[in-house]
């Protein structure tokens, strides 16, 4: 069976952040990192060369393929943030992702330009709710 490529690193989160040549996005990704930190009770680390991660999250499919994973986390990309958010699902999240403002959805991904284009409070809830969700 295929092991899962990205993993959790030593690399520096702060080094990471201060690597970001848009000082928008910069500013942002802070802000996210510390929004995440609180709500997971966690540091971020380095998942790869380029997620950050906050929880640890181990996994189990019915096959018995076990992992580690994080519980929510985020990726500054090119074209725009990447929001790994995966413990909020169904109608919860349609109905969050509703009032959440300008974004895009993925299968296991938001994408947003900048915080400008969100609700910062819904987003919040949104992690929370995940992050509930997954501790169980």
């Amino acid at each position: 069976m295929a092991e899962l490529k990205t993993k959790a690193t030593e690399n520096s989160v702060q080094d990471y952040l201060m690597q970001i040549t848009n000082e928008v996005t910069r500013k942002d990704c802070q802000q996210i990192c510390n929004l995440m930190e609180e709500i997971s009770k966690s540091k971020g680390k380095m998942w790869g060369s380029a997620i950050i991660g906050f929880g640890d999250y181990k996994y189990s499919y019915s096959t018995g393929r076990t992992g580690d994973w994080f519980m929510m986390g985020f990726s500054p990309r090119k074209a725009n943030i990447s929001l790994y958010i995966m413990g909020c699902d169904g109608n919860v999240k349609e109905e969050i992702l509703s009032r959440l403002g300008k974004h895009k959805g993925g299968k296991g991904c938001v994408y947003i330009k900048t915080l400008a284009d969100i609700n910062i409070e819904v987003l919040k809830e949104m992690c929370e709710i995940s992050y509930q969700n997954l501790k169980k």
